[in-house]
């Protein structure tokens, strides 16, 4: 029982954190933004895209700069 928890657990983490932890992290304080943004009268559906913009050429930069070495 405790192989399957694990196993699940270990599922779990690689599909939230994947290959980058700090592109997971971004994504969880863009969501987190969000959410804080969105209780008050200014609309917050624009700070995930530009999270995006700014996470994926981060992630592509460090994974080139990583596979030149």
């Amino acid at each position: 029982m405790t192989a399957r928890l694990k196993a699940f657990g270990a599922f779990w983490y690689d599909f939230i954190v994947g290959d980058d932890w700090r592109v997971a992290v971004g994504v969880v304080i863009a969501l987190a933004v969000t959410y804080g943004v969105s209780r008050t009268s200014v609309p917050a559906w624009w700070l995930v895209p530009v999270a995006v913009v700014v996470l994926l050429p981060f992630s592509l930069w460090r994974a080139v700069r990583t596979t030149r070495r």
